[in-house]
Order: C-alpha cells, then sequence, then structure tokens
C-alpha cells in the first residue's frame, strides 16, 4: 500500500478555525522554506474566508498573498478551497465570472482547486470544475459531510460517483464540524473505494475530539491523503496536529515518510506566531461535544461567538446551538458549511434575539426558495412559503440556479473602470470587486497603507484608580482594529481610531430621535447597507425601509408604524443592537 500523504492546513484552515483568519502574509513568508521541504501532497492556503478577511480586516490584498506564497513555495502544490458556483462570495455568480476566477486563480498560483458545494447538488459544480480542467490544474471535488437522515453512505457513494463521471480527479470528506465518527470512518472509505478510482483525502475537524481516530481509521481503509495542521494552530476547532499523525503512522505500511525534526522546527515558529493573534482566540479549544447535535463547523464557532458578543448576547450561545438543528431540519438539512453555515447561524441567531422567523434574511429566503440549489431533505413548507411571499414568488427553483444569472464579468469591469478611475482594470481587481462589493471600494482606497500588523499583547500592571471627576481612557479593539476610547466624567464616550491602524468599518454615526414618531430599531448590531425606500418617503407597517448587513447576512428592516420615514443613520454606518435607526413619523 502507497504511503500516506499529508495536506497541511496551517495556512489557511487552522488560523481560520482559532484566529478568526487573521494570519497575515508577512508571518507566513519567513516558514515557507522549511514548509516547502516537508514533502506535502499540498499546502492549503488560499480561498474559503482568507479572501474576505484579506480585505475586510488585514488590508491585504489576495491575489499578492497567492502570488508570493506561490514564490515561496515551488515544490509544493497550493490548494485552495472554492466554493463552487458562491467562488468566494456568498450567492451564485454567473457562468463566466466563475471561469474568470478559475482562470485567474490557476494563473497566479493555485495547484488544487478543492470544490465543493454546500447543498452537495452536483449541478452547482459543473462550471467551476469545467473551467478547471481548461487549466490544466488538479480538481478535487468535496463532499460536505453532515449527519441526518437524510445523508446516508449510499447517498455519499451515489455523489462520489457523479463527481468522479464530471471530471475530479480526486474526491474530499470535508467533515465541517469533526462528525465524521472512527468507525463511520472506516466503513465509508471502503464503501467509497469499491464505487470510485480516484484517491481520496480526509478532511475532519477536531471540535467534538474524533478528528486523530477518524483519519486513523480512514488510512486503515484506503484514504490516501489526510489534512491535518502544524500543533501549535490544531485541535480544538481546527485540525490533528501534523506531527501526532505522523508519529502515529511511523514504523507501519501507512508512514508518511515526513521529517519529524523539520515539523518540530516549524511547530515552534508558528508557536511564536499565535501569540500575534491571541486577541483573536477562540474561546473553543478543547472537545465541544455540543456540536454533535448542533453540527456547527469549526471556523464557524469562533465569527459565532464574536457575532454574539457583537450584539450583547453571548450569553444566549447554548440557545443559539440547540436553535441551529431547528433551523437546519426547517430548511431541508443544509450541510452546515460555508455559506449555509453562515445563512443558517445567522437566522438561528435572529430567531433567538428576536423570535423564530419574526426576521428572515435576504439570504434565508434566497436557500428556502432554491436559489443556492436542492436541499438534501424537503423544507418546512410554512417558512417556505413566508419565504416565497417576501420575494414575490409562486413556487420553489427547481433548475440549476445559475441559469437565471445573467453573463456579468462585463458589467463588472465597466462598474471598477469607474470606481478606480481607469480603462484597463487588472482581471483580479475585478474579481475581488465581483466578490465583495461592498468592502472593495473601502480596500482599493487603502490598499496603497499597506497591511496591518499584529504584534503580540505585552502585560501590564493593573491601573491606578482614576481621580474622581477624571477621565477614564482604554484601547479597545473591534475586529482587528484598536481604538482609543475615552469615558468623560458625565459619562459620555470619545472614539477614535489609533493612527496607523485601518479601522474594520466606518465610526458610528448616528441622530437622536425627535420623539415626534415611533421608532424603528436595529435587531442586530451591523452596517447600514442601504436605504429601501427614500428619506420623507410614505410607508406602511411592516414595509421595508432600510437592509442592515449584520453576520455577512442582509437583514430587512420593517416600518413599526404608517407614517413618513425619517432616518436617523447614513448608508455606510455601523449600528448597535437595539439602535434607533429610523423614526416614522
Amino acid at each position: 500500500m502507497a504511503k500516506i500523504k499529508l495536506t497541511d492546513l496551517i495556512l489557511r484552515d487552522a488560523h481560520q478555525s482559532l484566529y478568526a483568519t487573521r494570519m497575515v502574509t508577512a508571518d507566513m513568508l519567513p516558514i515557507c522554506d522549511k514548509l516547502d521541504k516537508v514533502g506535502y501532497f499540498a499546502l492549503e492556503a488560499w480561498g474559503g474566508a482568507t479572501f474576505d478577511t484579506a480585505m475586510r480586516f488585514l488590508n491585504e490584498d489576495p491575489w499578492e498573498r497567492l502570488r508570493k506564497l506561490k514564490a515561496a513555495l515551488p515544490h509544493t502544490p497550493i490548494m485552495m478551497l472554492l466554493r463552487g458556483q458562491n467562488l468566494l462570495g456568498y450567492r451564485h455568480y454567473a457562468d463566466d465570472v466563475v471561469a474568470k476566477f478559475v482562470e485567474a486563480a490557476a494563473k497566479n498560483g493555485v495547484d488544487v482547486f478543492r470544490i465543493f458545494d454546500a447543498l452537495n447538488d452536483p449541478r452547482n459544480f459543473e462550471a467551476a470544475i469545467n473551467a478547471a480542467k481548461k487549466t490544466g490544474k488538479h480538481i478535487q471535488a468535496a463532499i460536505s459531510y453532515a449527519t441526518s437522515p437524510f445523508h446516508t453512505r449510499e447517498k455519499y457513494v451515489e455523489l462520489a460517483k457523479e463527481y468522479e463521471k464530471i471530471g475530479a480527479d480526486s474526491l474530499a470528506i470535508k467533515d465541517m464540524a469533526g462528525l465524521l465518527k472512527p468507525y463511520e470512518a472506516y466503513e465509508l472509505v471502503k464503501a467509497l473505494k469499491k464505487a470510485i478510482s480516484i484517491p481520496i483525502e480526509i478532511h475532519s475537524h477536531a471540535t467534538t475530539g474524533m478528528s486523530v481516530a477518524a483519519l486513523t481509521k480512514a488510512a486503515e481503509a484506503g484514504a490516501e491523503i489526510l489534512d491535518t495542521a502544524i500543533s501549535p494552530l490544531a485541535m480544538g476547532t481546527s485540525h490533528s496536529p501534523t506531527e501526532t499523525m505522523v508519529e502515529i503512522f511511523k514504523g507501519t505500511e501507512y508512514d508518511t515518510g515526513l521529517d519529524s525534526d523539520l515539523l518540530l522546527e516549524i511547530a515552534a515558529y508558528f508557536r511564536e506566531i499565535k501569540k500575534n493573534y491571541k486577541q483573536f482566540e477562540s474561546s473553543f479549544l478543547g472537545a465541544d461535544t455540543r456540536i454533535l447535535a448542533s453540527q456547527v463547523p469549526g471556523g464557524m464557532l469562533s465569527n459565532m461567538e464574536s457575532q454574539l458578543k457583537e450584539n450583547n448576547a453571548l450569553n444566549k450561545m447554548d440557545d443559539v446551538l440547540k436553535e441551529i438543528a431547528v433551523v437546519q431540519k426547517d430548511f431541508g438539512y443544509p450541510s452546515l458549511v460555508t455559506p449555509t453555515s453562515q445563512i443558517v447561524g445567522t437566522q438561528a441567531v435572529l430567531n433567538v434575539l428576536q423570535g423564530r422567523y419574526v426576521l428572515l434574511t435576504g439570504e434565508s429566503q434566497g436557500l428556502l426558495v432554491g436559489k443556492y440549489g436542492a436541499c438534501p431533505a424537503p423544507k418546512n413548507p410554512d417558512v417556505v412559503k413566508k419565504a416565497l411571499a417576501a420575494l414575490k414568488m409562486d413556487a420553489e427553483i427547481t433548475h440549476r440556479p445559475a441559469d437565471d444569472v445573467p453573463n456579468e464579468y462585463d458589467k463588472l469591469e465597466d462598474e471598477v473602470k469607474k470606481l478606480l478611475g481607469v480603462d484597463n482594470p487588472t482581471v483580479e481587481d475585478v474579481l475581488s470587486y465581483a466578490m465583495f462589493p461592498k468592502i472593495a471600494p473601502d480596500f482599493f482606497k487603502k490598499r496603497a497603507g499597506g497591511p496591518v500588523v499584529f504584534k503580540p499583547e505585552e502585560p501590564t500592571a493593573a491601573p491606578a484608580a482614576a481621580p474622581k471627576n477624571s477621565a477614564a481612557k482604554y484601547v479597545v479593539n473591534v475586529n482587528g482594529a484598536n481604538y482609543n476610547v475615552v469615558v468623560q466624567p458625565a459619562g459620555t464616550v470619545a472614539v477614535a481610531p489609533i493612527a496607523g491602524v485601518a479601522p474594520a468599518d466606518s465610526a458610528p454615526i448616528s441622530t437622536a430621535p425627535t420623539g415626534a414618531g415611533t421608532t424603528v430599531k436595529a435587531p442586530l448590531a451591523g452596517i447600514v447597507l442601504r436605504y429601501s425606500v427614500e428619506e420623507g418617503a410614505q410607508v406602511s407597517k411592516g414595509d421595508d425601509i432600510l437592509i442592515i448587513e449584520a453576520m455577512k447576512m442582509e437583514n430587512e428592516i420593517k416600518s413599526t408604524a404608517d407614517g413618513k420615514v425619517h432616518f436617523l443613520t447614513s448608508v455606510g454606518a455601523r449600528v448597535a443592537a437595539e439602535q434607533v435607526v429610523a423614526e416614522i413619523q
């Protein structure tokens, strides 16, 4: 039997899971020479949330990161995680954009395309696989693993056959939440090996404490490649330690042949680097068996924790985890992986904070009516009916969703020309804008300032008691940006970003209510994305008046009365949970 190969996730999924994807390229490059000597099957270093986070929080160009890593890793294939027709965004893109993106990714340094779809809908793989075939790069189709009455071994075998048929060079089992039990891993791989001829790679998070055993049994059953992470960024919501798996297989027929001493040198480097990101560290560092019920993937846990903190509702975490199971069932048991993990998770938070389905995000509506593809199971008809009504649709979509998306690259290119004031924008800039049209414009303005810099937090002595009536000064970190906060004796607060650190979003803007009408409050902390009606428009109770982006989802805020709307916050402003955002007069 061939030796087991490893893909290390240290440059992408490991820090996405444990440190909210905040590792900057400058902390990756110094160790690339040693990583390149290990002999990995691949290094996963791009895709997933890295593209979003690089522009949103790090002021980094994700394409530049890819090019630098490719130059620093000449002997090791770079793997990226691609969300099928969603690419790296949260919606279906037109086929022409999918083709352009895959071509550009290959040209800039991607060697292995790990393509998945949250719903395991083969129709959502077609455009990405066809585009990847043209580049000549390795195509790995991933099955999003979940446990439900509709996620069976037989169904996974059926999907594997379909993915091999449409052109996959290898197959991945993508176990986002650590749900793959060791003996089930063995039986699943055995069944897959009988049905397909392409290599099998196992990706399993350590969240529930089962991943080391699951990888071991999968190897015994015939899996050729395993995903691991160098030990300082392993376990918890991350993955099994690379060094641990190397030692487990050493001297057996599954021996990886990797140099343990070299791996220890790499581990020592990341043990120091992780100190830079202490402020982002997830509190889910052990084994959390609640996930066996909620099925929340590793990266989602740390982000959800941050989101609940922002809404002053961290004490609601257990309630949200329970509600996720309810929403997942009502939505037809989609696997909880981007973007469905964000859709289901955000809806669960809204249900806990506002009441079950009092508010349906725009993305929830789209998932319920088939805009993301076919869900594995029937959905709750009452919730579907509510989504159809909100979208003014008569019935769910049953065809390939991307067929409804007309070619859009030329239109996006024209928008970037105007945005940047150039005649020939780079393909990469157009694609960055396509992925995140609300983030890219601000990033383009700040890009020349270079990436943010994270340093270890220095221990400080406890502050002396402030003199009576004096101002208290604090440094508060919000989404990677440090702010000087001064609390005056009267209780007023002054906030200013610290010089040299790019704030994540614009400073809060608000206007006090006049008291002349009925107020409308933000249900969640977020950013005002756009107005649905003009200032002063006549509206009726229940009409949409503005959209707030919270937890990367669009939330429609409705009028609480009949009357004329008066907005108390501007587009682009960050608002707090329960902040008054409009008045109906």
